[in-house]
């Protein structure tokens, strides 16, 4: 039953997003700012996580809204599935996503997604993305928005990380911007690279933000990491953190 759960909510989740993608590149036209037309994602994301619990059971829960700044912040989010993406939208405010250029080719999706000022980088291109995300970065950062940023890069399966990547932290630095940690149980719930979503309680946590003063990148990034790691691995000893 649950696979056939995971099926439906694979499909809507497609038609749905195919259709939030419509509406908004027809708001692109419309003379609105960046934040005033940030409520269709952050709708897309609430929609999609709300669909996530009525057809697959996935509750979701987010603690430590307190944490997060009054200013404009990199939040570096572990990585472990499509959902962070859609939640994304609605735990941190107005932001700009850090991603693979690749992601905007795709039609509908990756136009709309564009529209938005990402930070699109190849990461191949090593030092000079680097340099990118800064620059850009700092740029947003000074418009108001935030900055969201993978620093594992690719999805990890849970329990499993590798060395962050130091352009967050970087840009942190640069533009005197607070860092905040945010970890999470997803990966335990909708595996990667398969469409089977359990049924349980996701439970994200926002953390501290981090004071890039005196810091460097990798101390910014040893902190963040030991911390999400650390979070996850609480969450998973609460009653239904990881699925039975």
């Amino acid at each position: 039953m649950q696979w056939v759960r995971s099926l439906l909510f694979t499909g809507l989740l497609f038609i749905t997003t195919m259709a939030f993608g419509v509406v908004v590149l027809l708001s692109a036209l419309l003379p609105l700012s960046i934040e005033q037309r940030y409520v269709i994602p952050r709708s897309w994301g609430l929609f999609e996580c709300w669909l996530a619990k009525v057809v697959c059971g996935m509750n979701y829960v987010v603690e430590g809204r307190e944490n997060l700044p009054d200013v404009p912040f990199v939040s570096l989010w572990k990585h472990s599935t499509a959902w962070e993406t859609m939640a994304q939208m609605f735990v941190v405010p107005t932001a700009a996503w850090l991603l693979k250029r690749e992601v905007l080719w795709i039609p509908i999706v990756g136009w709309a997604v564009s529209t938005y000022k990402p930070i699109a980088i190849n990461r191949s291109a090593g030092h000079s993305a680097v340099n990118q995300v800064v620059k850009q970065g700092r740029e947003r950062l000074a418009a108001g928005m935030g900055i969201v940023v993978y620093p594992e890069g690719t999805r990890f399966a849970p329990g499993q990380t590798r060395k962050y990547g130091v352009s967050g932290a970087l840009l942190a630095i640069e533009a005197g911007a607070p860092v905040v940690p945010i970890a999470h149980n997803s990966g335990y719930f909708w595996p990667r690279r398969s469409l089977l979503k359990r049924a349980g309680t996701i439970y994200v946590v926002i953390g501290k933000p981090i004071d890039p003063t005196g810091l460097d990148a990798r101390e910014i990034n040893r902190r963040a990491q030991e911390w999400i790691e650390a979070t996850i691995a609480e969450i998973v000893t609460r009653p239904g953190g990881k699925p039975a």
